[in-house]
Protein backbone atom coordinates (compact mmCIF):
# COMPACT_ATOMS: atom_id res chain seq x y z
CA UNK A 1 0.00 0.00 0.00
CA UNK A 2 1.14 3.49 -0.92
CA UNK A 3 2.00 5.87 2.22
CA UNK A 4 -0.32 8.14 2.73
CA UNK A 5 0.83 11.96 3.12
CA UNK A 6 -0.59 14.14 5.19
CA UNK A 7 -1.47 17.70 4.70
CA UNK A 8 1.34 19.43 6.00
CA UNK A 9 3.68 17.02 3.65
CA UNK A 10 1.41 17.90 0.74
CA UNK A 11 1.56 21.53 1.31
CA UNK A 12 5.53 21.22 1.88
CA UNK A 13 5.73 19.20 -1.73
CA UNK A 14 3.96 21.82 -3.45
CA UNK A 15 6.32 24.30 -2.42
CA UNK A 16 8.96 22.32 -3.28
CA UNK A 17 7.62 22.09 -6.94
CA UNK A 18 7.33 25.43 -7.31
CA UNK A 19 10.14 27.05 -5.79
CA UNK A 20 12.68 24.60 -8.29
CA UNK A 21 13.96 22.34 -5.60
CA UNK A 22 12.52 19.06 -7.00
CA UNK A 23 11.76 18.35 -10.73
CA UNK A 24 9.00 16.77 -11.85
CA UNK A 25 11.12 14.83 -14.58
CA UNK A 26 13.42 13.03 -12.17
CA UNK A 27 10.61 12.08 -9.97
CA UNK A 28 9.11 10.57 -13.15
CA UNK A 29 12.48 8.72 -14.19
CA UNK A 30 12.59 7.15 -10.29
CA UNK A 31 9.67 5.78 -10.89
CA UNK A 32 9.81 4.10 -13.95
CA UNK A 33 13.70 2.69 -13.03
CA UNK A 34 12.97 -1.14 -12.31
CA UNK A 35 12.61 -1.95 -8.91
CA UNK A 36 15.23 -4.78 -7.35
CA UNK A 37 13.80 -7.46 -4.97
CA UNK A 38 15.56 -9.58 -3.08
CA UNK A 39 15.56 -13.08 -3.52
CA UNK A 40 17.24 -16.01 -1.98
CA UNK A 41 17.78 -18.76 -3.83
CA UNK A 42 18.53 -21.30 -0.47
CA UNK A 43 14.43 -20.78 -0.46
CA UNK A 44 12.75 -20.38 -4.08
CA UNK A 45 9.10 -19.26 -3.52
CA UNK A 46 7.87 -22.51 -6.54
CA UNK A 47 4.15 -21.32 -4.63
CA UNK A 48 2.04 -18.85 -5.39
CA UNK A 49 0.46 -17.40 -2.71
CA UNK A 50 -2.91 -17.83 -4.09
CA UNK A 51 -1.83 -21.99 -4.17
CA UNK A 52 -1.12 -21.79 0.07
CA UNK A 53 -4.69 -19.90 -0.08
CA UNK A 54 -6.09 -23.14 -1.74
CA UNK A 55 -4.31 -25.64 0.67
CA UNK A 56 -5.16 -23.91 3.53
CA UNK A 57 -8.83 -24.27 2.55
CA UNK A 58 -8.34 -27.75 1.97
CA UNK A 59 -6.82 -28.06 5.33
CA UNK A 60 -9.28 -26.59 7.05
CA UNK A 61 -11.89 -28.41 5.68
CA UNK A 62 -9.59 -31.41 6.51
CA UNK A 63 -9.05 -30.19 10.27
CA UNK A 64 -13.15 -29.94 10.36
CA UNK A 65 -13.37 -33.78 9.20
CA UNK A 66 -10.42 -35.02 11.30
CA UNK A 67 -12.07 -33.13 14.28
CA UNK A 68 -15.28 -35.19 14.08
CA UNK A 69 -13.69 -37.97 14.01
CA UNK A 70 -11.37 -38.26 16.55
CA UNK A 71 -14.10 -36.65 18.83
CA UNK A 72 -16.03 -39.85 18.16
CA UNK A 73 -12.92 -42.04 18.31
CA UNK A 74 -11.43 -40.95 21.20
CA UNK A 75 -14.73 -40.15 22.65
CA UNK A 76 -13.61 -36.61 24.09
CA UNK A 77 -13.66 -33.05 22.87
CA UNK A 78 -11.09 -32.77 20.05
CA UNK A 79 -10.49 -29.05 18.42
CA UNK A 80 -8.31 -28.42 15.27
CA UNK A 81 -7.55 -25.36 13.63
CA UNK A 82 -4.86 -24.36 10.84
CA UNK A 83 -1.97 -22.01 12.31
CA UNK A 84 0.40 -21.12 8.98
CA UNK A 85 0.51 -22.18 5.01
CA UNK A 86 3.97 -21.83 3.80
CA UNK A 87 6.98 -22.87 2.15
CA UNK A 88 10.21 -24.14 3.29
CA UNK A 89 13.15 -25.86 2.27
CA UNK A 90 12.74 -29.46 3.49
CA UNK A 91 15.89 -29.40 5.45
CA UNK A 92 14.33 -26.55 7.74
CA UNK A 93 11.53 -28.97 8.51
CA UNK A 94 13.30 -31.72 9.19
CA UNK A 95 15.95 -29.99 11.52
CA UNK A 96 12.98 -28.74 13.47
CA UNK A 97 11.45 -32.54 14.22
CA UNK A 98 12.41 -34.04 17.39
CA UNK A 99 13.49 -37.45 18.25
CA UNK A 100 11.61 -39.92 18.96
CA UNK A 101 8.68 -38.03 16.75
CA UNK A 102 5.38 -40.09 15.18
CA UNK A 103 5.67 -39.41 11.36
CA UNK A 104 3.10 -40.88 9.04
CA UNK A 105 4.55 -41.22 5.90
CA UNK A 106 1.27 -41.44 3.70
CA UNK A 107 1.57 -42.15 -0.16
CA UNK A 108 -0.67 -39.76 -2.59
CA UNK A 109 -1.15 -41.74 -5.61
CA UNK A 110 -2.19 -41.40 -8.01
CA UNK A 111 0.46 -38.27 -7.65
CA UNK A 112 3.84 -39.43 -7.84
CA UNK A 113 5.53 -39.95 -4.09
CA UNK A 114 4.89 -39.06 -0.43
CA UNK A 115 3.52 -36.43 1.80
CA UNK A 116 4.82 -36.51 5.61
CA UNK A 117 2.09 -36.20 8.35
CA UNK A 118 4.47 -35.15 11.92
CA UNK A 119 2.16 -35.38 15.14
CA UNK A 120 3.30 -33.74 18.72
CA UNK A 121 4.32 -37.01 20.39
CA UNK A 122 2.61 -35.10 23.65
CA UNK A 123 -0.47 -35.59 21.51
CA UNK A 124 -0.01 -39.45 20.66
CA UNK A 125 0.42 -40.10 23.96
CA UNK A 126 -3.22 -38.75 25.22
CA UNK A 127 -4.12 -40.13 21.95
CA UNK A 128 -2.80 -43.92 23.18
CA UNK A 129 -3.76 -43.17 27.07
CA UNK A 130 -7.27 -42.55 25.46
CA UNK A 131 -7.54 -46.10 23.59
CA UNK A 132 -6.27 -47.80 26.21
CA UNK A 133 -9.25 -46.48 28.59
CA UNK A 134 -7.62 -43.74 30.28
CA UNK A 135 -8.88 -40.02 30.54
CA UNK A 136 -5.55 -38.60 28.52
CA UNK A 137 -5.44 -35.71 31.00
CA UNK A 138 -1.76 -36.90 32.34
CA UNK A 139 1.00 -35.59 30.97
CA UNK A 140 3.64 -39.33 30.10
CA UNK A 141 7.39 -38.71 29.61
CA UNK A 142 8.83 -38.75 26.19
CA UNK A 143 9.70 -42.64 25.35
CA UNK A 144 9.28 -45.00 22.68
CA UNK A 145 6.84 -46.70 21.01
CA UNK A 146 5.53 -50.47 21.99
CA UNK A 147 4.34 -52.42 19.19
CA UNK A 148 0.83 -52.43 20.80
CA UNK A 149 0.64 -48.64 20.47
CA UNK A 150 2.11 -48.81 16.74
CA UNK A 151 -0.82 -50.99 15.45
CA UNK A 152 -3.03 -49.19 17.40
CA UNK A 153 -1.81 -46.06 15.69
CA UNK A 154 -1.87 -47.57 12.18
CA UNK A 155 -5.67 -48.32 12.06
CA UNK A 156 -6.34 -44.37 13.69
CA UNK A 157 -4.31 -43.40 10.93
CA UNK A 158 -5.66 -45.59 8.35
CA UNK A 159 -9.06 -44.16 9.04
CA UNK A 160 -7.79 -40.33 8.67
CA UNK A 161 -6.42 -41.24 5.65
CA UNK A 162 -9.88 -41.09 3.66
CA UNK A 163 -10.54 -37.86 5.41
CA UNK A 164 -7.65 -36.47 3.60
CA UNK A 165 -9.23 -37.95 0.58
CA UNK A 166 -12.25 -36.19 1.01
CA UNK A 167 -10.38 -33.15 1.87
CA UNK A 168 -9.09 -33.00 -1.34
CA UNK A 169 -11.78 -34.49 -3.48
CA UNK A 170 -12.69 -30.81 -4.89
CA UNK A 171 -9.00 -30.71 -6.17
CA UNK A 172 -7.99 -34.20 -7.36
CA UNK A 173 -9.40 -38.08 -6.81
CA UNK A 174 -6.46 -38.98 -4.60
CA UNK A 175 -5.87 -42.85 -3.47
CA UNK A 176 -3.51 -41.90 0.11
CA UNK A 177 -2.14 -44.73 1.46
CA UNK A 178 -0.68 -45.23 4.92
CA UNK A 179 3.11 -46.57 4.16
CA UNK A 180 4.72 -46.71 7.34
CA UNK A 181 5.04 -45.05 10.82
CA UNK A 182 8.96 -43.82 11.28
CA UNK A 183 9.44 -42.57 15.30
CA UNK A 184 13.12 -41.73 13.91
CA UNK A 185 13.46 -38.42 11.48
CA UNK A 186 16.33 -39.72 9.67
CA UNK A 187 14.42 -42.54 8.49
CA UNK A 188 11.77 -40.32 6.99
CA UNK A 189 13.28 -38.64 4.08
CA UNK A 190 10.80 -38.10 1.57
CA UNK A 191 12.75 -35.74 -0.53
CA UNK A 192 16.30 -34.25 -0.69
CA UNK A 193 17.00 -31.61 2.00
CA UNK A 194 17.03 -28.63 -0.79
CA UNK A 195 13.83 -29.44 -2.18
CA UNK A 196 11.02 -27.01 -1.35
CA UNK A 197 7.82 -27.88 0.75
CA UNK A 198 4.15 -26.82 1.59
CA UNK A 199 4.07 -26.73 5.36
CA UNK A 200 1.20 -27.02 6.67
CA UNK A 201 0.74 -26.33 10.50
CA UNK A 202 -2.15 -27.22 12.90
CA UNK A 203 -2.96 -26.80 16.26
CA UNK A 204 -4.89 -29.61 17.57
CA UNK A 205 -6.20 -29.68 21.25
CA UNK A 206 -7.06 -32.98 23.89
CA UNK A 207 -8.95 -31.58 26.33
CA UNK A 208 -6.30 -29.59 28.34
CA UNK A 209 -3.44 -30.99 25.96
CA UNK A 210 -2.47 -29.43 23.01
CA UNK A 211 0.29 -29.89 20.69
CA UNK A 212 0.81 -29.56 16.44
CA UNK A 213 0.35 -31.47 13.56
CA UNK A 214 2.38 -30.69 10.38
CA UNK A 215 1.93 -31.96 6.76
CA UNK A 216 4.66 -31.54 4.97
CA UNK A 217 3.62 -31.80 1.22
CA UNK A 218 6.97 -31.62 -1.67
CA UNK A 219 6.52 -29.30 -4.59
CA UNK A 220 7.55 -32.42 -6.77
CA UNK A 221 4.28 -33.63 -5.55
CA UNK A 222 2.26 -30.58 -5.99
CA UNK A 223 3.69 -29.56 -9.86
CA UNK A 224 1.05 -31.82 -11.80
CA UNK A 225 -1.85 -29.80 -10.36
CA UNK A 226 -0.65 -26.39 -9.70
CA UNK A 227 -2.90 -25.15 -12.08
CA UNK A 228 -5.69 -26.81 -9.67
CA UNK A 229 -5.04 -25.19 -6.71
CA UNK A 230 -6.76 -21.84 -7.12
CA UNK A 231 -9.44 -20.88 -4.92
CA UNK A 232 -11.71 -19.68 -7.06
CA UNK A 233 -11.53 -22.95 -9.28
CA UNK A 234 -11.48 -24.68 -5.79
CA UNK A 235 -15.01 -22.77 -4.87
CA UNK A 236 -16.43 -23.32 -8.97
CA UNK A 237 -15.29 -27.20 -8.53
CA UNK A 238 -17.53 -26.94 -4.40
CA UNK A 239 -20.66 -25.92 -6.32
CA UNK A 240 -20.91 -28.37 -8.80
CA UNK A 241 -23.83 -29.99 -9.10
CA UNK A 242 -23.86 -34.21 -9.01
CA UNK A 243 -24.33 -36.24 -12.53
CA UNK A 244 -26.75 -38.68 -12.99
CA UNK A 245 -23.81 -41.44 -12.00
CA UNK A 246 -23.37 -40.30 -9.43
CA UNK A 247 -26.89 -39.68 -8.47
CA UNK A 248 -27.39 -43.65 -9.18
CA UNK A 249 -24.50 -44.47 -7.36
CA UNK A 250 -26.05 -42.68 -4.25
CA UNK A 251 -29.40 -44.42 -4.90
CA UNK A 252 -27.58 -47.73 -5.03
CA UNK A 253 -26.45 -47.62 -2.00
CA UNK A 254 -29.13 -45.88 -0.24
CA UNK A 255 -30.76 -48.99 -1.44
CA UNK A 256 -28.41 -51.24 -0.01
CA UNK A 257 -28.49 -50.10 3.27
CA UNK A 258 -29.69 -52.73 5.68
CA UNK A 259 -32.09 -51.15 8.39
CA UNK A 260 -33.51 -53.21 11.64
CA UNK A 261 -37.17 -53.68 11.63
CA UNK A 262 -38.94 -54.22 14.94
CA UNK A 263 -42.07 -55.87 15.44
CA UNK A 264 -43.68 -55.02 19.33
CA UNK A 265 -45.59 -58.04 20.83
CA UNK A 266 -47.41 -55.75 23.43
CA UNK A 267 -46.30 -54.24 26.38
CA UNK A 268 -47.54 -53.93 30.11
CA UNK A 269 -46.42 -52.38 32.91
CA UNK A 270 -45.67 -54.11 36.32
CA UNK A 271 -44.36 -53.60 39.29
CA UNK A 272 -40.63 -53.67 40.46
CA UNK A 273 -41.30 -56.23 43.45
CA UNK A 274 -43.02 -58.64 40.85
CA UNK A 275 -40.40 -58.40 38.35
CA UNK A 276 -37.87 -59.78 41.69
CA UNK A 277 -40.15 -62.46 42.65
CA UNK A 278 -40.60 -63.88 38.90
CA UNK A 279 -40.23 -67.55 38.11
CA UNK A 280 -40.22 -70.16 35.67
CA UNK A 281 -43.55 -70.69 34.36
CA UNK A 282 -45.03 -67.33 35.65
CA UNK A 283 -46.83 -65.09 32.88
CA UNK A 284 -46.94 -62.01 31.93
CA UNK A 285 -50.34 -61.04 30.24
CA UNK A 286 -49.62 -57.86 27.37
CA UNK A 287 -51.86 -55.71 26.32
CA UNK A 288 -52.10 -56.90 23.22
CA UNK A 289 -54.47 -59.59 22.34
CA UNK A 290 -53.86 -62.44 18.97
CA UNK A 291 -56.48 -61.11 16.90
CA UNK A 292 -55.03 -57.20 17.09
CA UNK A 293 -52.15 -56.02 14.57
CA UNK A 294 -48.80 -55.25 15.88
CA UNK A 295 -46.86 -52.80 15.66
CA UNK A 296 -43.95 -52.55 13.37
CA UNK A 297 -41.18 -50.35 13.91
CA UNK A 298 -37.93 -48.41 12.11
CA UNK A 299 -35.87 -46.71 14.36
CA UNK A 300 -38.59 -45.11 16.98
CA UNK A 301 -41.59 -44.66 14.59
CA UNK A 302 -44.33 -46.88 13.61
CA UNK A 303 -44.38 -47.68 9.50
CA UNK A 304 -46.45 -50.74 9.56
CA UNK A 305 -49.09 -52.66 11.10
CA UNK A 306 -48.94 -56.87 10.67
CA UNK A 307 -50.37 -60.20 11.99
CA UNK A 308 -48.75 -62.50 14.16
CA UNK A 309 -48.01 -66.03 12.42
CA UNK A 310 -45.89 -68.78 11.95
CA UNK A 311 -43.56 -69.79 8.34
CA UNK A 312 -41.89 -72.99 7.60
CA UNK A 313 -42.46 -73.16 11.13
CA UNK A 314 -40.43 -69.97 12.31
CA UNK A 315 -42.45 -67.22 13.97
CA UNK A 316 -43.13 -64.60 11.36
CA UNK A 317 -45.25 -61.33 11.00
CA UNK A 318 -47.17 -60.64 8.10
CA UNK A 319 -47.54 -56.72 6.79
CA UNK A 320 -50.77 -56.04 6.58
CA UNK A 321 -50.95 -52.22 6.84
CA UNK A 322 -48.72 -49.93 5.89
CA UNK A 323 -48.69 -46.28 8.18
CA UNK A 324 -47.94 -43.05 6.38
CA UNK A 325 -46.51 -40.14 8.16
CA UNK A 326 -48.92 -38.67 10.34
CA UNK A 327 -51.47 -41.42 10.92
CA UNK A 328 -49.85 -43.20 14.07
CA UNK A 329 -48.98 -42.33 17.42
CA UNK A 330 -45.31 -43.03 17.52
CA UNK A 331 -45.22 -43.05 21.48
Amino acid sequence: MSEILSQSEIDALLNALTSGELDVKEIQNEENTKKIKKYDFKNPQKISKDQLRTLEVIHDNLGRFLQTFLTGYLRTAIKIEVLTVDQFAYSEFSNALSNPAFLCLIDFSPLDGQILMDISTNVIYTIIDRLLGGDGTERQEVRTFTEIELTLLTKMVQRMCSDIREAWSNVIDLNPRLEKIETNPQFAQIVPPNETIALVTMNISIGGIEGMMNFCIPYILLEPILDKLSTRLWFSNSKKERSKEEMKIIKERILKTQVPLIAELGTTKIKIKDILNLQPGDVIKLNNNMNQYIPIRIGSNIKFMGEIGVCNNRMAIKIAQVIKEGEANNG
